[in-house]
């Protein structure tokens, strides 16, 4: 939306509900103790029936939202089918598109009059609070200047950093390692592995600004469970990295509205069940919009294998892209390339001739060839060097790491003088 927003030169307005599930209208029956404070001495056996949500009650959130979205259908706006969140406003050469994250909204459209009108129709039924042009939305900080918003989350991560007690902790460079230790020191806090869940969970909302970080995080995920020393060590590591890198984010820049994605797996990856791991990022001009770390289900017999379940993956994501895009007003006529640096996955997805070597990927093969005859998208191949969703797979050296961050738009925030990071690996 944001991309889309600067490419069009709109303003983004954000909205605030107060006391939102205060809002919903219950559709079932549903009975409530009296609260403490307000038993009725008279009748202190009888209960309460309800007859709008209240905070607590499982079903407020859904009823929330329907009533939100009623009213919203009502002065005119409809909901994307791509995604239930977007709700899109379409008369004569009126374009408005509102995003709503449970009371958190998004506005924004090509006319400012119509946009107002709107904000005053929902002041009507809800109580309000117009924020302005946006710069902070879900924790996330957005700064903007004339071709650009840049998005970080600086408080959080500082937050994650006290929580695990490293404020004052030495940065490194890199957040991971081609190679463990033989021994692990260890540590009396992330040792803990309650706090190693709790931090690893907020580490996983804080990828939404730092894809740089998004293999470290996928890596740790998969030992919530039991972490042991070699995960604690990773860990701190990402931790330390974070340290030296609080100010970094994602710019959203003004550019062409043309999507291109990358895509690479790691064939046999996890050393213990030889699963592959499979990386992919898109791009809508120079502004990264979506990417994906994801441990593949099953062992892949080749890396070709690997590859092509990257691939499909990847191709069912740009499909939902472009069908977002196709919701903002953005027409895609072209088709998507997709850089891929394995040339045997490029030759059997173009390849009509289906061998028997490869009937284990038939759905796969199938899928991806479709879509390239329908011109959604088009192979290309990348050298490994630069392949940008490499980053996405696998731990690498320092100067890889830092040359492949600045290819996936990962920078310091411009307004921010950083330091020098400590070059170790």
């Amino acid at each position: 939306m944001l991309t889309v927003a600067l490419h069009q030169n709109w303003k983004v307005h954000q909205l605030d509900v107060a006391n939102a599930f205060l809002h919903g209208q219950l559709t079932e029956t549903v009975y409530m103790h009296q609260p403490i404070g307000f038993i009725d001495t008279n009748l202190p056996d009888h209960v309460c029936l309800l007859q709008k949500a209240i905070y607590g009650l499982k079903q407020a959130p859904r009823q929330w939202f329907n009533t939100f979205t009623s009213h919203l259908e009502s002065i005119g706006f409809t909901s994307s089918t791509s995604d239930p969140s977007l709700f899109i406003f379409h008369k004569n050469h009126i374009q408005l598109f509102l995003l709503i994250y449970v009371d958190d909204i998004l506005l924004t459209g090509n006319d400012s009059e119509a946009i107002t009108q709107v904000v005053q129709l929902l002041h009507t039924k809800f109580t309000m609070k117009h924020l302005g042009e946006v710069h902070s939305f879900l924790g996330i900080q957005i700064s903007h200047t004339n071709n650009e918003y840049f998005l970080s989350q600086p408080s959080y991560t500082k937050s994650i950093l006290q929580l695990a007690q490293l404020s004052e902790c030495k940065p490194l460079a890199n957040p991971t390692c081609t190679k463990l230790p033989p021994d692990f020191a260890p540590d009396p806090v992330l040792s803990d592995p309650h706090l190693y869940r709790r931090i690893t969970g907020s580490l996983q909302y804080l990828v939404l600004t730092r894809p740089d970080i998004a293999f470290s995080v996928n890596l740790l995920s998969q030992h919530m469970q039991d972490p042991l020393p070699q995960h604690i060590y990773m860990l701190k590591r990402l931790l330390r990295y974070l340290k030296g890198t609080i100010d970094f984010g994602i710019p959203i820049t003004k550019s062409n509205m043309c999507l291109h994605s990358f895509s690479d797996a790691d064939w046999a990856g996890d050393p213990i069940s030889r699963k592959s791991t499979s990386g992919y990022c898109s791009f809508l001009g120079n502004t990264i919009i979506s990417w994906t770390v994801k441990k593949q289900t099953t062992v892949a017999r080749s890396s070709t294998e690997s590859e092509y379940r990257a691939l499909a993956a990847l191709t069912a994501d740009i499909i939902w892209l472009r069908r977002i895009l196709s919701d903002f007003g953005i027409s895609l006529t072209s088709p998507t390339d997709i850089y891929c640096d394995n040339t045997s996955a490029i030759a059997i997805a173009n390849n009509p001739v289906f061998h028997a070597r490869t009937k284990h990927i038939e759905i796969d093969h199938r899928f991806i060839r479709d879509h390239i005859h329908k011109n959604t998208i088009r192979l290309l191949p990348i050298s490994t060097i630069d392949q940008t969703a490499d980053i996405l797979t696998k731990s690498m050296s320092t100067s890889r790491f830092q040359d492949l961050r600045t290819k996936l738009t990962v920078i310091n925030n411009p307004s921010v003088c950083g330091g020098i990071l400590e070059q170790q690996d």
